[in-house]
């Protein structure tokens, strides 16, 4: 019975260890890792593009005065609504000397020629009406008293414009700077004691202030060339602000330049947009915005996760691994369709009941591995 004994306990000694080795083998032979899988789905997808920018006034109107001289006073401040009109500085002249002094001595020789003009006027007037001179030289003469009397009189007027920058009849004087429009003043780039010149043929002048309107936003900003043929006159944008959170503004694509730019190597394309500014909301001229075009659309079509897509390394061809086992996996040729950075279009290869491989771990690093990095 002993013996018997000893060989029962031997055999399953033997049997244990076999049974040990074979789940040992069983167990190594698994994949190290379990991937999880992820189904094909109905859904809506949209090409988007962002093109980066800003908002600006649709048209801003620069204010500049008509003579030269120096900023006397200003009534109005930067930000303040004003109607067209509306004052907003005053210039003081000062005035060249040598122009002033040539206006005076014009007025003085006007006096003398009108004052030998009338003596000589006043004396065929008297011969006229004596019968003695002919109608047509009283007429002449009368004519040379009429031009003698203009001439003083426009001569007057030019020593009193360059005397003080406007003629005393004038009804509104040129040193007064008024708004041109009705608008919002965003800038005043001069201060009292300036001295401004005016606008003229050759000279720009220098600027007082610029009126814009802030209820008449547009959007401007710029797309790349590998998008800007998908764009379309009158095609809706999003514009969102960087200084209002969580709040978009519709717009209207309404310009796309004919000519690009090249920028950091890219070519770039102008656009603008108008912006439907709502009341409640003050959006100041210069604002960074972004305005998100929707280039193509799909409804109700079959898309799985872009990150579960792989490309052939040698045909650049897009593919992804279908279970088919117990942690097994075959490669599926797949055609797609748009994709909106998230999700993907699939054409072709997939079914809804495909179940598909997510490429979301990775292989553990074995302890012994890491042992003999750190002898090494």
């Amino acid at each position: 019975m002993n013996k018997i004994l000893k060989y029962v306990l031997i055999g399953v000694v033997v049997l244990g260890a076999l049974w040990a080795a074979a789940f040992f083998v069983k167990t190594n032979s698994k994949s190290a890792i379990t991937y999880e899988t992820k189904n094909p789905f109905t859904a809506n997808i949209e090409k988007k593009t962002v093109a980066t920018g800003k908002v600006v006034p649709e048209d801003e109107v620069q204010i500049k005065p008509q003579v030269s001289g120096i900023i006397d006073k200003i009534y109005l401040k930067e930000g303040a609504k004003v109607k067209a009109g509306d004052l907003i500085a005053k210039i003081k002249v000062v005035p060249n000397e040598q122009s002033l002094n040539q206006a005076k001595g014009r007025v003085r020789n006007a006096e003398i020629a009108l004052n030998n003009t009338k003596i000589e006027f006043d004396r065929n007037k008297i011969l006229f009406d004596k019968g003695v001179v002919s109608s047509q030289d009283f007429n002449s003469q009368q004519l040379r008293y009429d031009q003698a009397k203009l001439e003083l009189q426009n001569a007057q007027s030019d020593y009193q414009i360059i005397r003080v920058g406007s003629a005393g009849g004038s009804a509104t004087a040129n040193t007064n700077i008024r708004a041109l429009v009705s608008g919002t003043i965003l800038e005043i780039p001069v201060k009292e004691g300036d001295q401004v010149i005016q606008s003229n043929n050759f000279n720009d002048g220098t600027t007082i202030a610029t009126i814009a309107d802030l209820s008449i936003m547009i959007f401007e900003g710029k797309v790349d060339e590998g998008e800007v043929g998908k764009l379309q006159l009158g095609m809706p944008l999003k514009i969102s602000l960087g200084a209002i959170n969580d709040k978009e503004f519709d717009a209207k694509l309404r310009f796309i330049a004919p000519k690009g730019v090249e920028e950091s190597g890219a070519v770039q394309f102008k656009i603008e947009g108008d912006v439907t500014v709502e009341e409640e909301f003050l959006i100041r001229a210069g604002y960074s915005a972004n305005a998100s075009l929707v280039l193509e659309k799909k409804d109700s079509v079959m898309v799985i996760p872009e990150a579960l897509l792989q490309f052939d390394k040698t045909t650049d061809e897009p593919y992804v691994e279908v279970l088919i086992g117990d942690q097994k996996f075959e490669r599926r040729e797949v055609k797609i369709g748009i994709s909106d950075g998230v999700n993907v279009e699939i054409l072709e290869g997939l079914t809804k009941d495909d179940k598909v491989k997510i490429w979301n771990k990775t292989e553990p690093i074995k302890k012994g591995t890491e042992e003999d990095e750190e002898k090494n």
